[in-house]
């Protein structure tokens, strides 16, 4: 157990040196999906998002195959479900406990996220990424 909170703390420790997730499109600033998700999930997730990370091993419940979210919804991505999961206000498994931190939260403690639109933004855009990534 004090080897999961140690994970979880080197996780949330390192939202303070995490690299800027902006990135210029003609003079306009906006927040990679791709680069969120790579600075926060693909330790647990895996780099493919399937669930196979670097920590995923040590966890007590198997991060899932982020890859195949529609196809265990009728085909369709639960765009809803999944931005609740992310933002902390939906419950699951290996999320918010001592597995996970609830990611609205860790967002909103990071040193690039100076406002709630931010936040926002951040969730809006690995949750755009996730579903860039579904496998028919």
């Amino acid at each position: 157990m004090r080897y999961i909170w140690t994970l979880a703390g080197i996780g949330l420790g390192s939202l303070a040196f995490a690299p800027s997730v902006r990135a210029q499109d003609e003079g306009t600033a906006h927040i990679s999906g791709g680069a969120v998700y790579k600075t926060y999930c693909a330790v647990c997730h895996g780099p493919e998002a399937v669930g196979d990370g670097p920590l995923a091993s040590s966890l007590r419940v198997k991060p899932p195959d982020l890859t195949l979210l529609a196809k265990k919804n009728a085909g369709t991505f639960p765009k809803d479900r999944v931005t609740k999961t992310v933002d902390g206000r939906t419950s699951v498994k290996g999320h918010g406990g001592p597995d996970m931190p609830v990611w609205g939260d860790a967002f909103r403690q990071a040193k690039d996220s100076k406002s709630e639109a931010q936040v926002k933004e951040k969730i809006e855009a690995v949750v755009e990424y996730l579903e860039s990534l579904q496998k028919p």
